[in-house]
């Protein structure tokens, strides 16, 4: 994705003092680590987090107190005492920090700086979510009292690079860091690169300024980039590049509401953001499944039979997502029943699939791309959630969730339905986005995610 015509303002990162933990104040890196906010939503799943280490990053990103004025006050004094301790401490010079992911055969690398905040209607950072105004309002709250971001947003963008060497390794082969001098990094980069892909390769030669491997046994590295001269290469070249919100629409649209509330120039007008050149690291796309909470099973399978093929498939959930895998390949081929969605909360997994057209024709709104009408997400909240099953999307009657086994875990317990999704292919995402067409929120989840707790933007520092 790229701006066209020579010199034009698209991306432009910028250099940050990074707040950091004090490896020697705390029992591990890995241990105050946190994945993104929204991944933490088991109750367990924070717990542990919290007992990992005292100075976990979650305490901050999800702190807990029985009002939100209370949570985000909590967040605001526990981050100026860890400064204070000196548990989170500032680098000396603003700097852009190459971030290295590798989890078994897949690695993603990409640049983490202070992106200068543009509208959607610009064309610069194209959003393809929707997003839920309580979720914004809660952030914004949480990062006015904290003046801070904790938390990095994942933005895809296409590079001039052709994937050759380390580059290629985001679906599935791994390159090895090379050794040795400039030259090397050179090679490995790749003919005719050049650019941030170049200077993101220099710069993996040198020891990394953190190292540590958390408990999904993902290893990560982090380097800082201070070189006016490297500094100066991927500002000129990421000036003529767009880019897609890949995970983050909520932070990303509370940074801009943010930003509307001052008046003048400042550090407001800038985004903590994880860049990634998706010609040299492809990311994954999976879904993000429903939990419907107060709706079980013998409620909401009588409903749906009236409407879409209703059958019992066979267990355990890995086989289920399989079936509902073949089942939204074959429905994508067959015109006019395109969706195929996994129930259950009762023991058993329900496929359903094949929905009455006319019954989608009057429940999906007109007036959009036909990529739009027959997204799952699209028929799952229009069709489902709205027409027969009535379930308002409020916090109380829906949860979203990324690990299917957490899903189907949480409506067994509380006696509710969770409705499993098949991912969205990410040329469909490409192409909405490009056309300012947003789908429901929610519809994807692109990974990997960066690990929160590695580096912090302060609002405050120079």
């Amino acid at each position: 994705m790229s701006i066209p015509g020579p010199g034009g303002q698209g991306l432009q990162l910028t250099p940050f003092r990074g707040l950091r933990y004090v490896a020697e104040r705390v029992g591990s890196l890995a241990a105050v680590t946190s994945p993104p906010y929204d991944v933490v939503v088991r109750p367990e799943g924070l717990r542990e987090l919290e007992t990992a280490d005292p100075y976990n990053i979650v305490r901050l990103i999800l702190p807990q107190a029985g009002t939100p004025e209370a949570r985000h006050r909590q967040a605001a004094e526990t981050l100026r005492r860890w400064q204070a301790d000196g548990v989170l401490a500032p680098d000396p010079e603003p700097a852009l920090y190459v971030y290295e992911q590798r989890d078994g055969p897949t690695l993603q690398r990409g640049l983490i700086g202070a992106l200068r905040l543009s509208p959607r209607e610009e064309g610069i950072v194209l959003p393809h979510e929707e997003v839920m105004p309580h979720i914004v309002e809660d952030r914004a709250d949480l990062m006015r009292a904290t003046a801070a971001h904790l938390e990095p947003l994942l933005l895809a963008y296409r590079g001039n690079g052709n994937g050759n060497g380390n580059g290629t390794s985001g679906n599935g082969t791994s390159g090895n860091r090379a050794s040795g001098n400039g030259a090397a990094g050179q090679e490995a980069a790749g003919p005719g690169t050049g650019g941030a892909a170049q200077v993101i390769e220099r710069t993996i030669l040198r020891e990394p300024l953190l190292s540590t491997t958390t408990e999904d046994g993902v290893d990560h590295h982090l380097w800082r980039v201070t070189n006016p001269a490297d500094l100066v290469e991927v500002s000129t070249d990421l000036r003529h590049h767009q880019a897609l919100i890949a995970d983050g629409h909520h932070r990303w649209a509370t940074y801009l509401r943010l930003r509307e509330e001052r008046r003048e120039p400042g550090p407001w007008d800038f985004g903590l953001v994880l860049l990634v050149d998706t010609a040299r690291y492809p990311l994954r796309v999976r879904a993000i499944h429903r939990l419907l909470r107060r709706l079980s099973p013998d409620e909401a399978l009588p409903a749906v039979r009236r409407a879409f093929r209703v059958r019992t498939v066979d267990g355990p959930l890995p086989r289920a997502l399989e079936t509902l895998a073949e089942a939204a390949e074959t429905a994508r081929a067959e015109p006019g029943a395109p969706n195929a969605f996994l129930l259950a909360g009762d023991g058993r997994f329900h496929l359903l699939d094949r929905p009455d057209p006319e019954l989608l024709a009057r429940t999906v709104p007109e007036g959009r791309p036909e990529a739009w009408r027959t997204l799952d997400a699209t028929v799952l909240h229009h069709t489902l959630l709205d027409h027969l099953w009535n379930v308002p999307d409020t916090p109380e009657h829906i949860g979203y969730l990324h690990d299917p086994t957490a899903a189907v875990e949480q409506a067994e317990r509380l006696g509710g339905t969770v409705v499993l999704m098949h991912p969205v292919r990410e040329d469909v995402v490409h192409e909405l986005a490009r056309q300012g067409i947003a789908m429901p929120h929610k519809s994807t989840s692109f990974g990997p995610k960066p690990a929160t707790g590695l580096v912090l933007r302060s609002l405050t520092l120079g």
